[in-house]
């Protein structure tokens, strides 16, 4: 049975990256509240916790950590290992890997032999739902040119 994490947005010290990992989803999950989240790490190299930004610094003792990375292009295979031996994975890393893990691996071969566009398909899907980037519905015509331009 997987164990369960009291706090979501609270990780230990040796965290760091999952903390990161959780951070972009939570501000790609809020970014249409008008939220925006930032790390902080309690003084001395301790656990990291995510709070909304306008947390003021050194409250609980925790100073904020500057996180630079906006996308994953430049992901490295040691990150998706840690990903796919977490006892307690982030929900978007369980989902996407789940993608992936069901699929054929004749198929997975194949994608990357034919070099199959996985993010035209993705977009193609997006459009076909007839909502935008920030997921409001906008409609088929408008959807299509969002995700298909």
């Amino acid at each position: 049975m997987k164990k369960q994490r009291s706090n979501p947005n609270s990780f230990s010290r040796l965290e760091k990256q999952k903390a990161i990992d959780a951070l972009l989803w939570k501000n790609f999950e809020a970014r249409n509240e008008g939220v925006f989240y930032k790390l902080f790490q309690k003084q001395g190299k301790g656990d990291f916790v995510i709070q909304k930004a306008n947390t003021p610094e050194g409250m609980y003792n925790f100073y904020s950590i500057w996180v630079r990375r906006k996308n994953y292009s430049n992901m490295k295979y040691e990150h998706i290992r840690e990903i796919s031996k977490d006892d307690d994975p982030l929900y978007h890393w369980e989902e996407i890997r789940g993608l992936f893990s069901s699929f054929d691996g004749e198929l997975l071969r194949y994608i990357l032999h034919a070099k199959i566009p996985l993010e035209k398909f993705i977009r193609y899907e997006l459009a076909s739902r007839g909502f935008d980037e920030d997921h409001n519905w906008c409609g088929f015509e408008k959807a299509k040119k969002i995700w298909l331009t």
